[in-house]
């Protein structure tokens, strides 16, 4: 059986596609992370899931999403999925 995550907005990914999720705040001030959401915007691959302030973004194998829910929490959601296995 396929473990969700609710992003916020109405977007859900597998738990399983999820590579990464991040703080888009302390994030943002590295150079590396500029260029890497740059070039996935260029790419078409960015998923905005809210029109409110971002506070994370969640690197899955397809697409990267940003999101209005903060890291931590998402990572609560996915941990909460994955124990209950």
């Amino acid at each position: 059986m396929k473990n969700f995550i609710y992003l916020g907005g109405d977007v859900t990914v597998y738990a399983d596609d999820v590579i990464g999720i991040f703080d888009i705040e302390e994030c943002s001030v590295s150079r590396t992370t500029a260029e890497y959401l740059n070039f996935c915007q260029k790419k078409d691959i960015v998923v905005n899931v809210s029109e409110d302030m971002p506070k994370s973004f969640i690197v899955c194998e397809k697409k990267t999403y940003i999101s209005n829910v903060s890291n931590s929490t998402i990572n609560k959601r996915g941990r909460k999925k994955m124990s209950q296995k």
